[in-house]
């Protein structure tokens, strides 16, 4: 079941027209000259990602793990009260594995941690891996998967998925969506099928839901059920699986969600959906089985009633307290979701969310620009610490809150970042260095770097996905944004970023497929491109009284991100990837003339870049393909030969005695995707992160800092913005 793989990627020649520099321009690295040390850290939020399970050691106090479903597993560190990442070890190639479907830990020895990791289980990603530690996760030993999995999926809120078998702990299982129940009888070195098992896989189902031992016995949750068929197995031996007898039927009993087991009163706690979650649930229930005597007890605390509609999530038993459990709601918007907590076994429930105390002034976006937080939604992961029955965490679809009384709530969130991150400015003069936008939480001023932006999300209007973000090169005051926002898609700033207030008017285009946006140097002219969710492709709009009137600029390619020269305000240009061509403009982006052609294209993700403080200065970043420069705004571009691929390219303060701003760039200038920095335009370029700082997949943008030497902001599609800078 072992699979080694390493991606290749091939790109399309570039026309002989391009020219290419001298070769002595080609080193990666200048003779003699060594890679700088860099210290890298997280630019705090906090969260603002779906925590889609925790996980309490049964027997080491203050142990837990958390995984996500885009942003890798983090251990708690109990001392310090934070969680460390483990998973940023994981580099371009691996970037599927950053979605973790599962974890497990091993009763027997607390130093033992496994993961299953695989984003999604789709045809174009790659297959799964399980990782194994012996030392809580601080190094990992990799066994590759012949199947798929899908932490990123439909039913990623669902598990554990991963099992270590009680009675031995060098077996462990795995459930799979698509591929069955997997077995290892080597701690998860080599994995097989478990003949016998009774679900039948489907190409398209959830599969096996949740895995939990409950005392020597085995239970499988089967997500592919039609309301009446099975969908609950268990095993006694190991070896043979039967339906469990007089489970739960019809559709709020369809989907087996978690399962927890009271050791104590010997009682299997399911609960239940009518869809695997976290969204598109509308019904369901709680169940327990005495596992003496396979007696079923309904102990829904509530039923959807009258629009309130929802589904059962998360489920932990207290271990010190017999009969006390806590299970949550989950996909449930007009009544907001709660946890229900009971002390009798579940004959009378109480809801923590009505006697609640919400403290998010750590991380303030939490308010989503309303008067108050909200108690959780996409709860699916909930914990009970078993050596404190009052510490109850609960995950959400943006952070996980915990309480230590049962009533004041706050984040325990501190070094769980898992922000997909889209765009990303460093202001010239301020007090941000910073300014960021990002999937699903819009935009955010960083006032400090050490802390989560104290106004939170960017308001009026708020955004939920960012799709553009820009700055006035001459007029710095002025800012510039588009989104997914709740009352206009686009935005305006006088004081840096610190405030914000919608444009007048916004094209119709605006509301069903905002995207990227421009402002020339002074701040007097504006472009607006669009490209809708279906893929069409639409002109630029251009605004020149602040966004209150708009007109289309027929010439400008259709869909193009547009950039604005940092020097000359007349100057706009666009690359447009469909046909390889550089169109610019010298009349404030009235109008746009196709320029050099012949460029690689094929890829909306090519990026072109401008130079501060040069007119015409222009960089363009084709994948694979490589890197080419500009130096007479777009007539003509030259190859360059020092790097062969480019994802993604920023420009920061010159190194000291240097002529030329730093750049820095995601690309290859040998065997490995890294973060690079050159001081020396390009000639030659030192890797800047190191193997234990890769992130996975880092290729949507990046920026330097124009004030300090050696400042890079990196975004990830998981981890968040990382920032690294020189040790001095």
């Amino acid at each position: 079941m072992h699979v080694t793989r390493r991606t290749v990627l091939a790109g399309t020649a570039a026309a002989a027209a391009i020219t290419a520099l001298p070769a002595g321009q080609g080193l990666a690295r200048a003779a003699g000259t060594a890679a700088p040390a860099y210290r890298w850290r997280n630019a705090v939020i906090g969260g603002t990602g779906f925590v889609t399970g925790v996980l309490f050691h049964p027997a080491v106090r203050g142990l837990a793990y958390a995984r996500t479903d885009i942003g890798g597993a983090y251990r708690w560190d109990d001392r310090a009260a934070r969680w460390t990442p483990l998973t940023d070890h994981l580099g371009w190639d691996d970037w599927n594995l950053l979605g973790v479907e599962a974890l497990a830990v091993d009763p027997a020895h607390p130093d033992r941690v496994y993961l299953a990791l695989g984003t999604y289980a789709q045809s174009w990603a790659g297959n799964g891996a399980v990782l194994r530690s012996e030392d809580r996760g601080a190094t990992w030993t990799r066994s590759d998967l012949a199947v798929k999995l899908g932490g990123n999926e439909d039913g990623r809120g669902a598990g554990e998925r991963l099992l270590v078998d009680p009675r031995d702990s060098d077996t462990l299982w795995l459930g799979t969506r698509h591929d069955g129940l997997l077995r290892s009888t080597d701690r998860g070195a080599t994995w097989a099928a478990v003949t016998g098992f009774p679900g039948t896989p489907s190409a398209s189902g959830q599969g096996v839901t949740l895995l939990v031992a409950a005392g020597r016995a085995l239970y499988a949750g089967w997500g592919d059920s039609d309301g009446t068929t099975a969908n609950l197995y268990r095993t006694a031996d190991g070896s043979t699986w039967e339906a469990v007898p007089g489970r739960p039927a019809g559709a709020s009993a369809k989907v087996p969600v978690r399962a927890a087991y009271d050791r104590h009163a010997r009682e299997l706690y399911v609960t239940y959906a009518d869809a695997p979650g976290p969204n598109g649930q509308a019904d369901g229930s709680v169940h327990k089985l005495a596992t003496a005597s396979g007696g079923w007890t309904d102990v829904t605390p509530v039923r959807p009633a009258d629009g309130d509609t929802f589904g059962y999530g998360g489920v932990a038993v207290d271990a010190r307290r017999p009969g006390t459990v806590v299970v949550s709601t989950n996909n449930r918007w007009s009544a907001v979701d709660t946890l229900y907590r009971t002390t009798d076994g579940g004959r009378a429930w109480t809801s923590l969310k009505d006697a609640a105390v919400l403290d998010v002034s750590e991380t303030p976006f939490l308010t989503f620009g309303a008067d108050a937080p909200k108690f959780g939604w996409w709860i699916q992961a909930v914990a009970v610490d078993p050596y404190d029955s009052k510490h109850v965490v609960f995950g959400t679809g943006a952070t996980l809150y915990g309480t230590r009384d049962l009533k004041h709530w706050a984040p325990q969130i501190r070094g769980l970042e898992e922000t997909s991150v889209r765009q990303l400015i460093s202001p010239p003069t301020g007090p941000a260095h910073l300014i960021s936008g990002l999937g699903d939480v819009g935009v955010m001023y960083h006032e400090r770097l050490t802390a989560s932006p104290s106004r939170g999300m960017a308001t009026n209007p708020v955004f939920g996905t960012a799709t553009g973000l820009a700055q006035a090169a001459d007029r710095p005051s002025y800012v510039v944004r588009t989104g997914w926002g709740d009352h206009g898609n686009g935005a305006w700033s006088a004081d840096g970023g610190r405030s914000w207030a919608p444009f007048a008017a916004q094209p119709a285009l605006a509301k069903d497929a905002p995207g990227p946006i421009a402002t020339n140097t002074d701040g007097s002219v504006l472009l607006w491109t669009f490209v809708h969710w279906d893929g069409t492709k639409y002109p630029a709009q251009r605004s020149t009284d602040n966004g209150a009137t708009w007109s289309e600029v027929a010439s400008f390619p259709k869909g193009a991100t547009p950039l604005a020269d940092p020097a000359d305000p007349a100057r706009f240009y666009a690359y447009d990837t469909d046909t390889g061509t550089l169109f610019a403009s010298t009349d404030g982006g009235l109008t746009f003339t196709a320029g050099a052609s012949g460029l690689p294209f094929g890829d909306s993700q090519f990026q072109l870049a401008a130079a501060p403080g040069r007119s015409g200065d222009l960089w363009l970043s084709t994948k694979w393909n490589g890197l080419y420069r500009s130096t007479d705004g777009g007539a003509g571009f030259t190859k360059l030969t020092s790097c062969w691929a480019s994802y993604t390219l920023a420009f920061g303060k010159a190194a000291d005695g240097a002529a030329y701003p730093a750049v820095y760039q995601v690309g290859s200038t040998e065997a490995i995707t890294a973060v690079y920095r050159s001081d020396d335009g390009a000639r030659t370029w030192v890797r800047i992160n190191d193997d234990r700082h890769q992130w996975g997949w880092i290729g949507a943008t990046i920026a330097a800092d124009p004030r300090i030497h050696g400042r890079v902001y990196v975004a990830t599609n998981g981890r968040g913005i990382q920032y690294g800078e020189p040790v001095r």
